[in-house]
């Protein structure tokens, strides 16, 4: 009788082997908790002076290595870092739109506007700084965009904040702090 039941039942370890593929790849893709990106500052770089009566300001190139370590490319619209001195806007930095792909590395290249006449309201700050060689910059960026997993586009914000120590007389970072947190859009709200 048993052997009736199972006579009209074909059975293909292909599909099975396919099946259970498919089951493992799906899961472990929707369950794989995305990852905070990391950013590290590499260097500054002076590029030039530009009047801006009655002091000069100071425009600077820095480099930010940059690590998406998530299963998922990612797309994200341009923004603005802020670079701040003892909790005053120092200048800005354009984050220009870009992509990065899944699990891997690049350096950002961010063209800043330092302005001196923030720095003039810290005079006696800044001349410390300088005697010691320690200047203390704080930076914040925003950033949003998607990351496509399978299908579907998911939306991110990702908040970095950026506490570094620079040598003021020849623009070394000595010392450096980030931290970022990331939300994910998800059921008609932010998550994090």
């Amino acid at each position: 009788m048993e052997e009736k039941k199972h006579q009209g039942v074909k059975w293909s370890w292909t599909s099975a082997i396919i099946g259970a593929a498919s089951a493992i790849a799906a899961t472990s893709i929707l369950s794989a908790k995305p990852k905070d990106p990391t950013f590290h500052l590499i260097s500054i770089n002076f590029t030039s002076l530009k009047p801006s009566l009655p002091v000069l300001d100071a425009e600077v190139l820095l480099t930010v290595h940059v690590t998406n370590p998530n299963i998922a490319p990612i797309n994200y619209t341009s923004t603005t870092m802020s670079i701040f001195y003892e909790g005053s806007l120092l200048g800005s930095a354009p984050v220009q739109a870009g992509s990065q792909p899944p699990r891997s590395c690049q350096l950002l290249r961010l063209p800043a506007r330092l302005k001196a006449s923030q720095l003039a309201q810290h005079v006696k700050r800044v001349v410390a700084d300088v005697a010691k060689r320690e200047m203390v910059l704080d930076a914040a960026v925003d950033i949003a965009g998607t990351a496509r997993v399978l299908w579907w586009d998911h939306n991110f914000k990702v908040r970095v904040h950026s506490h570094v120590t620079v040598d003021p007389v020849f623009l070394d970072v000595i010392d450096q702090e980030n931290t970022t947190k990331l939300q994910l859009f998800a059921s008609g709200r932010w998550i994090n």
